[in-house]
């Protein structure tokens, strides 16, 4: 008989999900994690940045305080005192965990896992040795690096070793425009950071609809941040204070010198060391597992969840995921996850956030196009907040009004995600959208009135 019904390899949020469920179902359960629970996310990622994110909008607040009739001497900025709060926020929130484990009577592992064979898993800190009915590999990503930009955690940092600096540089080229680009970009630049983006593709989000990610851009440079796309650093020189990076753009090379560069290009699996290949799961181009579309991979009793598979590299999808493959370890019918409906979110300011099919995917997908836009300069509750920039835009299919995809940048837009996710997912429509009453005033009123538009009903605009 085997010592676990699931062993989770991984204590991120897809690991740790999985195992809680797994925990829930009556399932014997260890998760085997070598650092601390909660992963990247909550230790180095989601969680820490949005803390800090969180102070970099008060400071903004307080840059404009004369609109709010506030005047003040003397504003003294310690972003090591933020920091410092960062990491109280993940601390509280890694002890949550832990007690959600051993509530859910979750055996923790402190330790390094490997596959040792069909049903076995390895722990090469003690030499043990669990055997486990099914096992679950969950041990997400890391940050690419470039071969030009080595990194060295004090002129060249990827967004672990920024999280944990409690200095900040007088100016900053951060490579690479999504998201986690375009965070520090704003992040940096509200502390008083120079700060210049460079994005090789023509635009920053480039994953987003593109009138998203020209608004964006548009309000960067407001801003005072400087971006620059359609951009390759093709030669850098570091010395202990500085790097000066040669970059080639459609204007030219331009010579960049800053105190400090972040790499923001995105994430590449961890599994080395791990025995996939010598238990017979593949790998796709890339190097992520391979897995269906109920988590299972091409060993039939173990499951891949999370950043480590590839698909939509988000904390969210990773939960999601790990649930599925605890359902589909215990039998159940469970439903594949639709990835059109997974929400995006981008915390800088103004917020980026979309869901579904952007509108030149839909027409490349051969839909005949509705668009529906309202800005947030029309909508009360926004201006009242002094947070008028922006907009929602609703994508739908012309014949049947199917709601597509929904693409927002403005203020608090990460919160308004679910909505009209929710009617497309029960089979809602442009109709139906419009039809629903929100609150006055709120943001989410800028949802009705864009599928209203849509119909060429808007009321407000």
């Amino acid at each position: 008989m085997a010592d676990y019904d699931v062993v989770v390899i991984g204590g991120g949020p897809g690991g740790y999900v999985a195992a809680i469920r797994a925990g829930q179902k009556g399932l014997k359960t260890a998760l085997v994690e070598r650092e601390q629970v909660g992963g990247v996310c909550l230790n180095w990622g989601c969680i820490p940045s949005k803390a800090l994110l969180r102070g970099a909008e008060v400071v903004s607040w307080l840059r404009r305080a004369d609109e709010w009739g506030i005047a003040f001497d003397n504003l003294r900025l310690d972003f090591g005192k933020a920091i410092d709060r960062s990491r109280q926020a993940v601390q509280r929130l890694v002890r949550g965990v832990e007690y959600l484990l051993r509530k859910n009577k979750v055996d923790g592992v402190r330790d390094e896992a490997a596959l040792a064979g069909p049903g076995k898993v390895a722990l090469k800190g003690s030499g043990r040795v669990l055997s486990a009915s099914a096992i679950i590999i969950a041990t997400g990503a890391r940050p690419r690096s470039l071969p030009l930009l080595p990194v060295d955690g004090q002129v060249v940092l990827t967004s672990r070793e920024a999280l944990g600096r409690r200095d900040l540089p007088s100016s900053c080229v951060i490579v690479g425009g999504g998201a986690v680009g375009c965070e520090f970009a704003y992040l940096y630049n509200a502390y008083g950071v120079r700060v210049t983006v460079v994005e090789l593709l023509p635009r920053l989000l480039p994953n987003e609809d593109e009138e998203v990610s020209q608004a964006l851009e548009r309000a960067f440079q407001r801003q005072g941040i400087r971006v620059l796309v359609s951009a390759r650093v093709t030669g850098v020189q570091l010395s202990p204070s500085h790097a000066s990076l040669t970059v080639e753009t459609p204007q030219g090379v331009q010579t960049l010198t800053a105190e400090r560069v972040l790499v923001a290009v995105g994430v590449q699996p961890n599994w080395e060391g791990l025995g996939l290949a010598e238990v017979g799961v593949a790998t796709e181009q890339g190097g992520w597992v391979r897995t269906d579309e109920y988590q299972r991979t091409t060993v039939p009793t173990i499951y891949a969840v999370g950043d480590v598979t590839g698909r939509m590299p988000l904390a969210h999808v990773a939960s999601a995921q790990g649930i599925l493959a605890v359902e589909a370890i215990l039998g159940k019918e469970a439903r594949p996850l639709d990835y059109t409906l997974m929400p995006r979110a981008v915390y800088c300011a103004p917020q980026v956030a979309s869901w579904g099919l952007t509108q030149r995917e839909a027409e490349e997908k051969g839909y005949a196009v509705k668009v529906g836009k309202f800005p947030f300069t029309a909508n009360g509750k926004a201006i009242a907040m002094g947070e008028g920039e922006g907009f929602v835009k609703v994508v739908a299919d012309a014949r049947h009004g199917e709601i597509l995809g929904v693409h927002m940048v403005g203020p608090e837009v990460t919160e308004l995600l679910p909505t009209l996710a929710m009617a497309r997912l029960l089979e809602g429509t442009l109709l139906e959208a419009g039809w629903m009453v929100y609150a006055h005033p709120t943001l989410s009123e800028a949802l009705k009135e864009a599928a209203l538009a849509a119909l060429g009903e808007a009321v407000h605009i």
